[in-house]
């Protein structure tokens, strides 16, 4: 993880080292010349600050937000004038280095421009400017009622950091309006409280699917990123936190499974507690979940982290056919434009956006539909999934 931080921030340098190439061509003020690095300085030098002090401020979070957002909009916009000023450096290499090109140095500057503009919409607009994602799924076992079943999936709500209510309300239209058969939330429903979910119960509670609405948990549901004075009040937290599921209307899951019925036929829905690497809590017992279902059940699972389909979902004894996840938020940050997909976080994530296959089994990895930490999202907008089930043709015998 260190390593991967220390090459972000090289990053960060190289493309500060190339902009400021085009500045000095565009500007011979010195004064402008110091201004550019010492914003510079100053927010290198918060970032250091509050990395040494990580574990003596208890709230770290509000400061990372801020920070992260200074590094979106200064850092950013730079690293894509790398490209044209490297093209630009190899042709002058050819020609014995002679002065940059003054229209080259304008296009650089024109296109951080364009990028800090789009960074200050996902900051703005981008928390709420939400995206459905169609994907059908075939499979060869489907029971014959559930051809067509539909699924519309949420994630990572994260209601302490909502704060506007006619932008929610747009996203649970939209997922209303998709009159899915099921609806299935796959965790972190608060950043640290189950408080912050207070103003916001009744809002998630007109969300509808005639097949009912199921959850799970995620690492941020079971508080652990909060102090508490005492074992007994993180444990009341949690409790209310898996309350509040019910008074929504969700059954929530806990290493368990439900089968659900259609026309004499079935299908098992599974879910298990939140299990994820890198640090992250193990409470996810597949085996347990599993257990009292048909082995030749058709089976969906809700698994908060997808790094839990590499590590032990795909290689599971019974066959998993369609895992949903959610937890990465595709870092709230990347590129996505004709089929073209990247993010940093797939450098901490194989599976961190969208649909993957395997072995004849499925993951899902929704995008989320809240925010956390940046406050917004650049490029990565927030999801509601639809999953439509089909029986391919190709019939297992």
């Amino acid at each position: 993880m260190a390593q991967r931080l220390i090459l972000i921030l090289l990053l960060f340098l190289i493309g500060d080292i190339y902009f400021y190439q085009a500045i000095i061509t565009l500007f011979s003020n010195p004064l402008i010349h110091v201004i550019y690095w010492l914003i510079d300085i100053v927010v290198l030098g918060a970032i250091i600050v509050t990395i040494f002090l990580r574990k003596r401020i208890s709230d770290i979070q509000r400061y990372a937000s801020s920070l992260i957002t200074a590094m979106l909009l200064i850092f950013i916009p730079k690293l894509f004038s790398v490209p044209i000023l490297l093209l630009e450096d190899i042709g002058r290499l050819f020609r014995n280095f002679p002065p940059r090109n003054f229209y080259v140095s304008e296009l650089v500057a024109v296109l951080a421009g364009i990028v800090f503009l789009a960074i200050i919409f996902g900051l703005t607009r981008g928390r709420h400017f939400y995206r459905v994602r169609k994907e059908i799924l075939h499979f060869s076992d489907l029971p014959e009622a559930f051809d067509g079943f539909t699924i519309t999936q949420l994630s990572d709500i994260h209601s302490g950091s909502l704060s506007n209510i006619k932008g929610v309300q747009k996203g649970i239209d939209l997922a209303n309006a998709q009159n899915s058969d099921l609806l299935l939330f796959t965790g972190d429903l608060v950043n640290n409280m189950a408080s912050e979910m207070d103003p916001w119960i009744d809002l998630f509670t007109t969300l509808k699917a005639p097949y009912g609405k199921y959850s799970v948990l995620g690492n941020h549901d079971y508080g652990d990123y909060t102090k508490w004075s005492s074992t007994s009040l993180k444990e009341a937290n949690l409790m209310r936190v898996k309350e509040i599921h019910s008074e929504m209307g969700f059954k929530l899951l806990l290493n368990e499974a439900v089968l659900l019925h259609k026309h004499g036929q079935r299908i098992a829905l599974v879910g298990v507690e939140n299990w994820g690497k890198g640090g992250f809590h193990q409470f996810g017992n597949l085996n347990q979940a599993t257990a009292a279902i048909p082995a030749d059940s058709f089976k969906i699972l809700m698994s908060h982290d997808p790094s839990h389909w590499d590590a032990v979902t795909v290689d599971h004894a019974k066959h998993v056919h369609l895992t949903l996840a959610g937890h990465t938020h595709g870092m709230q940050f990347g590129i996505e434009l004709f089929g073209f997909k990247w993010s940093p976080i797939q450098y901490f994530y194989k599976q961190w956006a969208g649909l993957y296959q395997r072995d004849g089994k499925f993951l899902y990895v929704n995008r989320g539909f809240g925010y956390h930490g940046l406050k917004g999202r650049v490029g990565v907008w927030p999801e509601i999934t639809v999953l439509t089930l089909k029986r391919s043709t190709d019939q297992v015998e």
